[in-house]
């Protein structure tokens, strides 16, 4: 089985692609590093760091799916809009994807500090072409378009990143559920509690890798902006706001 573990930049995406990853090793299915290091034309598909397939094209799902179908269970990471091929796949059972987002408010503020801190060590990352609040709006406005079409999608897991802070528990329970695994298994258990909000973030204070857990503050763009800030923001994203629950 192929898993497609996508969400919202900043949105708590990779510490639920390590969960959803590790979950997956410890019920049997591989590691996805090894499985790009034995497939040479998935060196061309998957990063190298966290295996991310960058954009759903039918020729990149394609080669990912590959593997799958010789046996290889092992998960994926994406921050990119369904498209065609990936709901054929979808409903074909061939490919299981869970989505998590965030307060896009809260994830726009946290990609921006990102991007800047980036700039001033000299080593500019994804982000760092956000050199002002109103581009980190822009960028997130086409997120939250991405946010609608996953959200249109059947057969996807959706979680929020606020909802796994809160409730940990029962969202790690909706993804082992999710994947069919064994929720019994002591290593699924050891999986989760490695992952745990706060086993997460100490480990992260350790510096341990892996683990890519953000600051895990929400609401913190209500501290960060002022007045006028946040209204422009109420304006550019109210409409997705009020479909996401989150208040204006």
């Amino acid at each position: 089985m192929l898993i497609l573990s996508v969400g919202m930049p900043r949105a708590g995406s990779g510490w639920y692609y390590n969960l959803t990853h590790d979950l997956v090793t410890a019920s049997g299915g591989q590691d996805a590093r090894q499985v790009r290091q034995r497939y040479f034309f998935l060196k061309r598909v998957l990063t190298e760091v966290n295996c991310n397939i960058g954009a759903l094209t039918p020729p990149r799902l394609y080669a990912a799916l590959l593997p799958s179908l010789l046996g290889n269970s092992y998960v994926i990471k994406a921050h990119a809009a369904p498209t065609p091929a990936a709901l054929r796949l979808i409903r074909r059972g061939l490919l299981k994807v869970a989505y998590i987002y965030r307060e896009p408010r809260d994830a726009m503020l946290s990609a921006y500090e990102n991007g800047r801190r980036a700039v001033e060590k000299g080593r500019p990352n994804a982000f760092s072409h956000l050199s002002d609040l109103d581009k980190a709006a822009e960028f997130m406005l086409q997120y939250l378009r991405i946010w609608e079409a996953w959200m249109q999608a059947p057969g996807v897991l959706k979680a929020r990143y606020e909802d796994l802070l809160l409730d940990y528990p029962t969202e790690a329970g909706r993804l082992v559920e999710f994947l069919k695994l064994d929720s019994s298994n002591p290593e699924i258990q050891a999986v989760i509690a490695r992952y745990a909000p706060a086993a997460a973030r100490q480990s992260q204070e350790q510096g341990q890798k892996g683990i890519h857990f953000s600051q895990g503050v929400t609401g913190r763009f209500r501290k960060k902006l002022d007045a006028a800030q946040q209204e422009r923001l109420a304006q550019a994203f109210g409409p997705y706001l009020e479909k996401m629950g989150y208040p204006i």
